[in-house]
């Protein structure tokens, strides 16, 4: 038998590509172009879609607040007032990075299962490996899934954001400077940052949502006349409120609520007066700085 010559060889070859482009070319071909269809489809369908997340997360020039927390409750402190605080930017931020999240999953995830489709594969596998996969990140990530719940439910309450002091519990008290999906960080007043896992907040104090209030306590020896005391409190009380550093910081009139307790060394007397969220504490120490030296002016001493 003679060999073939490598003229009639290729001859071959050719006659079967072209035997086998005649055959499946023009499938191959639609299929490729559906499937650069559906990624183009895709992509277009992603970014639309992010767009218009940003467009409902992002704040107006005018400082109206962002579309997508319109109908969701919220705590904006009364003192910022048209003025877009930090916590409903970061609020309003880390919701519309969730939603892009989801929404390039279950874009590309489609047009994965779509081009499967074209391919003529099977999809009932990969469904089916799909629910059980999560099945067992399910059980196997528990406590991911709940801090994740937990963060998105703390941002749709709007319970507390950046910049809020807030108490988390046992020794965990101070500022907040991030909140996420799966941790919030506070910083406390001694530098320490602490990471805190959103599925471990049981209880949220939080020191500066609409409004604070700076008490301070004055001793007085007994003996002392009262009724004089408290006028001398509420004129000096007055005369602090309306002058600076603190007169910006004020809401409300400043009250002497009057005794406040006995103890077995002192009389307290109480004042109080509304601020804006978190400047309470500077209210107070300039208060106590002076009202005390004006009830010893006036002749009234802590025993």
């Amino acid at each position: 038998m003679l060999a073939q010559s490598p003229v009639d060889d290729a001859a071959n070859k050719t006659a079967q590509a072209v035997e086998f482009f005649e055959r499946y070319g023009p499938a191959i071909i639609a299929g490729a172009i559906k499937i650069v269809l559906i990624l183009i489809a895709a992509f277009v369908l992603r970014a639309v879609l992010r767009k218009i997340i940003d467009r409902i997360t992002t704040p107006s020039k005018e400082g109206k607040k962002p579309g997508l927390l319109k109908p969701l409750r919220e705590r904006a402190p009364q003192a910022l007032g048209n003025l877009i605080s930090e916590r409903r930017e970061q609020r309003a931020k880390t919701i519309g990075s969730v939603l892009k999240s989801i929404v390039t999953i279950l874009v590309f995830g489609i047009a994965f299962l779509e081009i499967m489709i074209v391919l003529t594969l099977d999809i009932t596998p990969v469904l089916t490996s799909a629910g059980i996969l999560g099945v067992a990140i399910g059980f196997g990530a528990q406590n991911l899934v709940k801090d994740f719940l937990s963060g998105m439910f703390m941002l749709l309450e709007d319970q507390y954001g950046v910049g809020d002091v807030v108490d988390l519990g046992p020794s965990i008290t101070g500022t907040v400077e991030a909140v996420a999906l799966r941790t919030t960080t506070i910083r406390d007043t001694s530098g320490t940052v602490w990471y805190v896992r959103n599925g471990e907040i049981l209880r949220v104090g939080n020191s500066s949502q609409g409004f604070a209030v700076a008490v301070v306590d004055l001793p007085l020896s007994y003996g002392a006349n009262l009724a004089e005391a408290t006028k001398v409190l509420e004129r000096k009380v007055t005369e602090v409120a309306e002058s600076e550093p603190v007169k910006s910081d004020i809401t409300a009139k400043p009250e002497v609520l009057g005794v406040e307790k006995f103890t077995p060394d002192n009389i307290t007397l109480r004042v109080t007066v509304k601020t804006r969220p978190g400047r309470q504490w500077a209210v107070q120490r300039n208060l106590r700085a002076q009202l005390m030296p004006a009830l010893e002016e006036a002749g009234f001493t802590a025993k």
